[in-house]
């Protein structure tokens, strides 16, 4: 007996192709958006316009970011290989990390993590006695999305995807618990830190149900496009050459460490 490998998503006939059970050419193409189809891939079910404005809002917040380091190793690696653009998108997404990219995940668990396991409350006040025993409990650790190495007096990203959660009532416990912790942390750490767009975009996507283990794969997502952007851009004006030819003209030879 044959075996067989089940799967809800594409599947192709001699006359036909077959997506989440629509038919791919007839009811999904020239109907369905690519991002109400990146968040229908990965539930499987189709999301309310609400919820495809916030999923989409997500990608716009996390698409591009400036010359960044994943799109500065997109361009070097293009400038070294123009041959292989897939190799250039792969080197921009293999640097998404911690510090990069990763935030939009790392903090999505974090919230998760404490909602998951709280009785959750009814009130501002309620959310912000837990964000205060939240933020106690991590000590000298760092929470994650606060903070933002350029937008010290705020992340404009973070009050547009709040206004938007909050216009589609889709504000779930995990944005509430973001956002009191943007209140009460400076009673702690004695400083006033902002909630930064990739922490916040971790939130919204915990709230829309989307799966922890997949939120950094969003944001990645959402950074090839700004990847193809930057290498479309390094075709018309190519800086690459220069940040590399920088590098070399400036390297200075020490001696080594000795043991």
């Amino acid at each position: 007996m044959a075996d067989h490998y089940e799967t809800a998503l594409g599947a192709s006939t001699h006359d036909t192709i077959t997506l989440l059970g629509q038919d791919l050419a007839n009811d999904v193409m020239g109907t369905v958006g690519f991002g109400e189809l990146a968040f229908w891939l990965a539930t499987q079910r189709r999301p309310s316009a609400g919820e495809t404005r916030l999923f989409e809002a997500v990608l716009a917040a996390l698409a591009d970011h400036g010359f960044t380091p994943t799109a500065i190793v997109s361009r070097l690696t293009y400038l070294s290989a123009p041959d292989s653009v897939q190799g250039a998108l792969a080197a921009g997404l293999l640097g998404g990390g911690s510090r990069f990219l990763g935030v939009t995940e790392d903090c999505g668990r974090f919230l998760h993590d404490v909602v998951s396991s709280a009785q959750l409350p009814e009130d501002d006040a309620g959310w912000d006695a837990l964000a205060l025993e939240t933020v106690r409990a991590q000590g000298k650790a760092r929470i994650p999305g606060l903070g933002h190495h350029v937008h010290k007096n705020g992340d404009p990203r973070t009050p547009r995807l709040f206004q938007i959660a909050a216009e589609e009532g889709l504000t779930g416990p995990h944005l509430s618990l973001f956002a009191a912790i943007g209140r009460v942390h400076p009673q702690v750490l004695g400083k006033t830190l902002p909630l930064n767009g990739a922490g916040t975009c971790g939130a919204v996507l915990a709230d829309l149900g989307l799966p922890l283990e997949l939120l950094r794969g969003f944001a990645l997502l959402a950074r090839t496009a700004g990847l193809i952007g930057q290498l479309a851009e390094e075709l018309r004006h190519p800086v690459a050459n220069r940040i590399f030819l920088s590098v070399d003209s400036n390297t200075r030879s020490v001696a080594p460490l000795e043991e």
